[in-house]
Order: structure tokens, then sequence, then C-alpha cells
């Protein structure tokens, strides 16, 4: 069966979600309308709405850190994963967690990195070197 991921998610101001999204992370938009636009999330629909962004918390415990949650994302092969994070770190993206290497040498290993959008939504960003172990235990 195949299938593409839609999330629909509030912010408090579209121009500012475009250059975000598209501006910055590179999204194609799509269709929109005077409250709603979507964006071509790496091949997955996110659709950002005006209105109250969620509340978040770091409560997620994930190894040694605490990860906001609810938070949303995408996993990437390690080379695009890269050019994301150098994308982000030059354009002096504030990490909620550094670009870095998590589960080194175990099953699952992996490049992550969270940070917010404009409005306070939390987006961790993974990288794999196969995407056959995303699932690895």
């Amino acid at each position: 069966m195949r299938s593409l991921f839609h999330f629909a998610f509030h912010v408090t101001d579209l121009d500012e979600a475009r250059r975000f999204y598209g501006d910055l992370l590179g999204c194609k938009e799509g269709r929109s309308t005077a409250t709603w636009v979507d964006f071509d999330f790496f091949s997955h629909q996110i659709s950002l709405h005006l209105g109250e962004p969620f509340k978040t918390s770091l409560t997620g415990r994930v190894g040694e850190h605490l990860v906001p949650m609810p938070h949303f994302g995408l996993i990437l092969q390690k080379d695009d994963w890269q050019t994301l994070a150098d994308r982000l770190q030059a354009a002096q993206m504030t990490f909620v967690i550094a670009p870095h290497l998590r589960f080194a040498g175990q099953p699952g290993e992996q490049w992550t990195m969270f940070f917010m959008d404009p409005f306070g939504n939390p987006i961790e960003v993974k990288g794999f070197a196969s995407l056959d172990t995303v699932y690895a235990s």
C-alpha cells in the first residue's frame, strides 16, 4: 500500500511560515487560502492553518536528552540529513538539540537534530545510513 503522510497544525503568520518552510527548509508550496497553506514537506503534505500552536514541553526522554513533546519530523538518508543540517547551521538556526549522532554502533544508529519553527512547533530530523535500519532493534 503506497501512502503519504498528512499533518495539519497551527501557525500564527502564513507569510512567516512561507519563509521558514518554503525558503529555509526548501519545501514547495501547494494550495492555499487566506487562512491556510499546504507544503510538500519532503514528499509528505503539511497544512499550516492560522491558529494557536500546540503547547509543548521537554518531557520525552531519549537517551540523555529531554525532547519536545509533541513533535513531528522526518527521516532522511544520511547525506540528505547532512545537507539540511549544514543549511540550518549556515542560517544560524537555534537548535533545541544540535545535530549529532546518537545510538552509535547500536541497532538504529542515527543522526538527529531538533529545532522549532517560528511558532514554537518542534521538528526532529533524523538521518540514517540506510533507511532499511529505521526500525532496527
